[in-house]
């Protein structure tokens, strides 16, 4: 069942400056909706054998889930194919760190190409998510960078994303504390314009495996 996290937007005045057009997040939602479809069907053939190769050289699951958090504090699974050991958090969360021996020889693969973020693209069907936007974090890790970082929770102010500003100008190498700056910008500039420079810097970072793990 899904659960809400405390939240509140002490912004009034951010969250004004969010989206100028009032067309533009009802066209955003028609257009990553058609695209979700189309790219789930253009790459169900490589998940198919993505998920054979995943059960031929680990026992478990195919798909992974794990709660985000989502707008307004709302939890929610993300999906993933496996990329990990099925015992990966058998001592608890934790970061995936570089060279991660918890990553199988498919799960790297898999990691580099981002193959295995694909079926997120039913979160974004499902409402969940949208196409682009900050990524989702984890409830414990969202608490604590909220005590950490003043402001952390600006970014519930939106749908996470599949891809973002912060993922594709910073990756796993930036801070949380950059990423969110590099999320804070996104929220206030959305538009358009904007959305496209992130999908074609997108295209260039799965295409050159940059900042995988």
């Amino acid at each position: 069942m899904r659960s809400k996290m405390a939240y509140e937007s002490n912004s009034h005045s951010f969250s004004n400056g969010i989206s100028g057009s009032s067309l533009y997040p009802l066209l955003k939602r028609v257009l990553e909706v058609i695209l979700s479809i189309a790219l789930l069907l253009f790459t169900l053939p490589v998940l198919v054998l993505v998920a054979i190769a995943i059960k031929l050289e680990s026992p478990g699951s195919v798909f992974y889930k794990q709660e985000r958090v989502g707008l307004n504090g709302k939890c929610f699974n993300i999906i993933k194919l496996r990329s990990m050991r099925n015992d990966a958090e058998k001592n608890g969360p934790q970061w995936a760190a570089k060279n991660d021996p918890r990553v199988t020889v498919v799960g790297k693969f898999i990691r580099k190409t981002r193959i295995d973020e694909i079926p997120q693209l039913i979160n974004v069907l499902r409402g969940d998510m949208s196409l682009i936007g900050p990524r989702p974090e984890r409830p414990m890790f969202t608490e604590q960078f909220d005590k950490e970082i003043p402001g952390f929770k600006k970014r519930l102010l939106v749908k996470p994303g599949l891809t973002g500003w912060a993922q594709v100008n910073g990756g796993y190498e930036a801070t949380p504390a950059e990423k969110l700056k590099m999320d804070l910008f996104y929220i206030r500039n959305q538009s358009f314009r904007l959305d496209l420079q992130i999908m074609l810097r997108t295209v260039w970072v799965v295409i050159s495996g940059s900042g995988a793990r």
